[in-house]
This record gives C-alpha cells, sequence and structure tokens, in this order.
C-alpha cells in the first residue's frame, strides 16, 4: 500500500471519477481532486468514496495559475495525472475556444506549476515525481480500413477537439525534452461506462431507447471506433503511472473495433432482453434508430494497438466488449436518480456540433 498523495485533474469527469474511485478502493494512495465542476463535472459519481479520509475536493480552474500553485504547495503531491479537459467533439465544433483555453492555455499553467514544484523538491522526491498526461487516440486523425495507431503514428488532428489535445500533448513532451520534466503520456480509445454523461454515444441511446426518443446515428453508422471500458482504462493509468518509462507514450485501447451502428444495435439487442416492456407503439428498440447528417470532419475510423503497454507493463483489458456493455446498461438501469438529475441541468440529450 501507498501513502503518497496524487494530485487528480478533472476528477469529477467521467474517466477521472473512475480513476479516482479505482485509486480509493483498490490502493493506499492519498487522493486530491482538482476539478472546475463545469457541465461534465459531476461530484455524485464520486459519491462511493467522497467521504473516505485519504479523498480531498478542490475546486480550482486549472487556467488559475495562483491556485494552481496554491494546491501544489498545500498538498504537496507526488504526481499529477492530468485528466482535466474540454472533451467532446461536437462541443468543440459549436465553441472551439473553449477548448484552447482549457486543453491548450491548462496543461501550460499546469505545467509551469508542476515544474516550479518539482524543481524545488528534495532529490529523492525529484527522481519520484510524475506528470502524467491523459489524452485521446483523436489526435492522430483518421484511419482507412487498415492499421492501427501506434505511438509513433503522426499526429493528424481534424476536429477543435483533437487539435487542442494534440497541442497538449506536444506541450507536455516539450517540457520533458526542454526542462527535464519527468512526464507520461497516455492515448486512450473511446471509453464508456459507468457515470458518464449522456451527450456520449452509449447513455445517450441507453437513457433515449428508454424514453423511447429517436436514437441518433451519424450518416450511415459505419465510423468505426475502438471501445474501453472505464475501468480498464483506470486500471491502465495507474500501472503507466507506477511502471511506465519517463518520456514515453503508452496507448490504451480495449481490442473492440466496432461501428456505431454496431454498438447502438448491441445496446438495443441487451435492452430488449433486459427492458423487455418496450415504450408505445415499437416490438424492439432497433425501430427507434434514426439516421441524421453526419457531423463535420467526422473521422471515419480509430484503432489503437495497444501492443506496447502490454508488452512493457503487462497490462491488458479485462472486460471484453460485451460484457463491458451489460455492465454499463445494468449500470444505467439501477441507477435512474443520477441520470434523472444530470438530465436536469443544462443537458437536454441536444444535437451539438451542428453547423449553422
Amino acid at each position: 500500500m501507498n501513502s503518497k498523495t496524487l494530485l487528480i485533474t478533472g476528477g469529477a469527469g467521467f474517466i477521472g471519477s473512475a480513476l479516482i474511485r479505482h485509486l480509493i478502493e483498490n490502493t493506499g494512495y492519498r487522493v486530491v481532486n482538482l476539478d472546475k465542476l463545469t457541465y461534465a463535472g459531476n461530484l455524485e459519481s464520486l459519491e462511493p468514496v467522497s467521504g473516505d479520509e485519504r479523498y480531498v475536493f478542490e475546486k480550482v480552474d486549472i487556467c488559475d495559475g495562483a491556485e494552481v500553485r496554491r494546491v501544489f504547495r498545500e498538498h504537496q503531491p507526488s504526481a499529477i495525472m492530468h485528466l482535466a479537459a474540454e472533451s467532446h467533439v461536437d462541443r468543440s465544433i459549436d465553441g472551439p475556444a473553449d477548448f484552447i483555453e482549457t486543453n491548450v492555455t491548462g496543461t501550460t499553467v499546469l505545467l509551469e506549476a508542476a515544474r516550479a514544484y518539482w524543481n524545488d523538491l528534495a532529490e529523492g522526491e525529484k527522481q519520484q515525481f510524475r506528470f502524467h498526461h491523459i489524452s485521446t487516440d483523436e489526435v492522430y486523425g483518421s484511419l482507412g480500413p487498415e492499421g492501427m495507431f501506434t505511438e509513433s503514428s503522426p499526429y493528424q488532428p481534424n476536429s477543435p477537439y483533437s487539435a487542442s489535445k494534440a497541442s497538449s500533448d506536444h506541450m507536455v513532451r516539450a517540457w520533458h525534452e526542454t526542462y527535464g520534466l519527468p512526464v507520461l503520456i497516455t492515448n486512450c480509445s473511446n471509453n464508456y461506462g459507468p457515470y458518464q454523461f449522456p451527450e456520449k454515444l452509449v447513455p445517450l441511446i441507453i437513457l433515449n431507447a428508454l424514453a423511447g426518443k429517436p436514437l441518433p446515428i451519424y450518416g450511415r453508422g459505419d465510423q468505426i471506433r475502438d471501445w474501453l471500458y472505464v475501468d480498464d482504462h483506470a486500471r491502465a493509468l495507474l500501472r503507466v503511472l507506477e511502471q511506465g518509462r519517463i518520456g514515453e507514450t503508452y496507448n490504451i485501447g480495449g481490442h473492440n473495433e466496432k461501428t456505431n451502428l454496431e454498438v447502438v444495435k448491441t445496446l438495443c439487442g441487451i435492452l430488449d432482453e433486459k427492458r423487455p416492456d418496450h415504450p408505445q407503439g415499437i416490438s424492439r428498440y432497433e425501430e427507434l434508430i434514426t439516421h441524421v447528417a453526419d457531423r463535420p470532419g467526422h473521422d471515419q475510423r480509430y484503432a489503437i494497438d495497444a501492443d506496447k503497454i502490454e508488452r512493457e507493463l503487462g497490462w491488458v483489458p479485462e472486460e471484453t466488449f460485451e460484457t463491458g456493455m451489460v455492465k454499463t446498461v445494468d449500470w444505467y438501469l439501477e441507477n435512474d436518480n443520477w441520470c434523472q438529475r444530470v438530465l436536469d441541468g443544462s443537458y437536454r440529450g441536444e444535437r451539438l456540433g451542428v453547423i449553422g
């Protein structure tokens, strides 16, 4: 067990909260959650661990340098795991400036605060410190029908979101090369699982289906993504933090390439079985599928080659696509109150990312 302190940015978000739950429930780390609590941040996602004495919450914007420096000074973390980001492609099409501010400027503020803090550490602590930057496979752009993204794939981001994340990856790498800051970078594929904000495909489909609403699919639904269960991702992030080589990038994927249409049909099939009481007018949830105009710059295919993290660090996903999706549907069926409270807020299941 470990009594060291980890600073997690964006810990009230989907992946961040899964990581914190994993850390508190399965390790001895003390965890400081730094989160601005934007629309997608939800402290209810941390309810299972929020009463633990090893968990601390700091409501701070990563762009606020003075506050970020205070958090470093007060909590003396042995590592930072940086997940705070604007993260939805459609929102980045509607309003790209927020993505540049948070993902690029905010990451730079964090890097500078971390560098100043690291420079003042005693030599032994300096050797132990890590800045772990959590990013996305979308920085690599779009694949054709063959091949996979590796850690050496060129960056070709196609949306304002992925461009801002690519920029933040480059900043992290530059702080390592220029200043010697001990960094790690991970790029992951599409995450899904419990507590996900319902603008994302999987929870949106589940909740719309249960409500008898249309299930929107961009274009023909033939876009391919690799799907990663969020708890598998949390385990991978901890493995990289503890065992990854400084300055290296690790791709994290679920080995589950599926078209968006396959994902939606899988969810409909699980719901047919779990909730056979269909909304009025349909006998199968698939009947709600509605094809809508594709979004601008929509990448056709992502696929992660996760061989490096398996080969070097021994991590493999525990969930298959099928087991993970069943667990996810079960969670949403059992946590209707959480869903309703999220939906009562500013997000109403509307479509974003349409250029007017």
